[in-house]
């Protein structure tokens, strides 16, 4: 869908802006949130609309919420005085008020419609044949085939359907409006795309649709050389799967959160918790908590919610907010029930995974994690736990590639920072102390209450000689966990080896420890 307003449009699937025919560059957050703001253009969006949609409800300031929107504005030629173009709603919110004309890539028209599907009890997704525009069509088994491994990727998330590729791929070369799509197959989120191969290039964009309101919840575009055209392929095709899963959740957490308490069945419960999980702070994760907690007594046996609260319990656990001894029986009863309902889910293996990371069962906590990426490789945090498994069992090499890949798979993740303060242990662990301090700030940066990244940062300048980092460090680290001792690292740690552990408390009394 493209968007015209004044001199400029704005292209939603080439995720272009121009002002007279001239690209204006903008930052991906920019584009989204210019793109959101002119998509839903009929009402006021709020903040909490905007963190939702554009930073999959990771926690972002006032002054950064409103530089993207200078940034929006300053790109249209609009500005926070004269407000032309995007208004700020005093205490609402913001909402584009130019005159905007929707063009659509082809025209649409009519088919004869078939019977429309009930809607599915979980809330479906339907994977379109790629477009395919290279001229050539000798070129549609690369469309197709990116479209199928899409379409298999999201199969993997055992949350919402998706529909099988024979009813979805019979719209392909038609001109079928995709509420129309939406209503003969079933579903409510629809992926569609396109693909342009030129020589040894090739450019690959996809959007993901919210068929109900007409919206794009999502889009990419992705250029790359084809060097080697199936390693292109699975690069191009888990960077989407991975795209598309957190931003189905941020939307059905969104419709969540705008029904009554009185009309919440289990589902919209589990919705809600996972909003504030992903949210990552203390009073988050209470309120996880409590609503896993309504949504289990409503269903006992909903795996997915059983799942999702032994992994809230680890996380209050890893950052400090309870006590290991109060919670890790009842987390370890769910990750089991989790297991028992549906052995096959990524998310009851990684709960029962960090249960036996924090409970000292290294083995038991690595295999958990494999059989989770086993059962879905594009699952970013089932990444990030399992490379903080390796980095206490003694592989940091291992350890170091899996949190690389649990940032490429979600580069926008709440837990982003956990993960860059994994590399940088990564690091440590391998005496690179340099390389460790850069992923380490990075964490901080993110967050400034991550004892772990504290942790790394204060040993790594404690080895390289940097006192006043190190003392820096360390005082961070004492306001975020003031039980901090050597005591406490060598006996609540899970190490695989000893010496492992000695090289830790070594630069942590070398940062000033004792």
């Amino acid at each position: 869908m493209r968007f015209r307003f004044e001199n400029n449009v704005l292209d939603g699937d080439l995720r272009e802006l121009t002002c007279g025919g001239v690209p204006v560059p903008l930052q991906p957050q920019v584009f989204d949130l210019l793109l959101f703001l002119v998509a839903q253009r009929a009402r006021v969006v709020s903040k909490d609309d905007l963190i939702s949609q554009i930073w999959s409800d990771r926690i972002i300031s006032d002054f950064a919420l409103n530089s993207r929107i200078n940034a929006a504005r300053k790109a249209l030629g609009d500005d926070g005085a004269t407000q032309r173009l995007i208004k700020t709603i005093p205490r609402k919110g913001f909402r584009f008020v130019g005159e905007v004309r929707e063009e659509m890539a082809i025209s649409v028209a009519p088919v004869e419609a078939g019977p429309a599907l009930p809607r599915a009890d979980r809330r479906a997704v339907a994977v379109l044949a790629f477009e395919n525009m290279s001229g050539d069509p000798a070129q549609d088994y690369f469309a197709d085939g990116i479209s199928e491994d899409i379409l298999t990727a999201l199969s993997k998330q055992r949350w919402f359907m998706v529909i099988a590729r024979n009813s979805s791929f019979t719209y392909k070369g038609r001109a079928v409006h995709i509420r129309q799509i939406a209503e003969e197959l079933g579903v409510r989120y629809v992926v569609e795309g396109s693909v342009r191969k030129a020589d040894n290039r090739v450019r690959i964009t996809a959007q993901l649709n919210d068929a109900s309101s007409g919206s794009h919840l999502w889009a990419e575009r992705y250029d790359r050389e084809l060097v080697d055209v199936f390693a292109v392929q699975d690069e191009i095709t888990n960077a989407i799967a991975a795209a598309i899963e957190p931003q189905i959740h941020a939307a059905e957490s969104f419709r969540a959160r705008g029904k009554g308490p009185a009309s919440l069945d289990a589902w919209d419960l589990l919705m809600r918790a996972l909003s504030h999980y992903w949210r990552v702070t203390r009073r988050d994760h209470a309120a996880a908590t409590t609503l896993l907690e309504r949504a289990i007594g409503i269903d006992p046996n909903y795996g997915r919610a059983l799942s999702v609260l032994a992994a809230n319990h680890m996380v209050g656990v890893h950052l400090g907010w309870a006590e290991l001894a109060a919670v890790a029986p009842v987390a370890e009863a769910a990750a089991l029930a989790a297991v028992r309902c549906d052995h096959e889910d990524a998310w009851a293996h990684v709960a029962l995974g960090s249960v036996c990371f924090s409970t000292r069962r290294l083995a038991d906590a690595l295999s958990e994690f494999e059989q989770a990426l086993a059962l879905n490789p594009n699952f970013s945090l089932a990444q990030g736990y399992y490379a903080l498994a390796l980095s206490y069992a003694g592989r940091p090499k291992e350890s170091f590639e899996a949190a690389q890949r649990a940032i490429r798979l979600s580069p926008r993740d709440p837990s982003l920072a956990i993960y860059q303060g994994i590399a940088g242990y990564a690091r440590f662990t391998e005496r690179q102390y340099s390389e460790a301090i850069a992923p380490a700030r990075e964490a901080i940066r993110h967050r400034g209450d991550l004892t772990g990244a504290y942790r790394v940062l204060a040993v790594s300048a404690g080895m390289t000689g940097d006192d006043m980092l190190a003392e820096t460090a360390l005082a961070e680290l004492r306001r975020t966990q003031p039980d901090i001792s050597l005591h406490w690292i060598a006996t609540q740690l899970p190490w695989a080896n000893e010496a492992d552990c000695e090289h830790y408390l070594e630069g942590f009394r070398r940062a000033g420890l004792r």
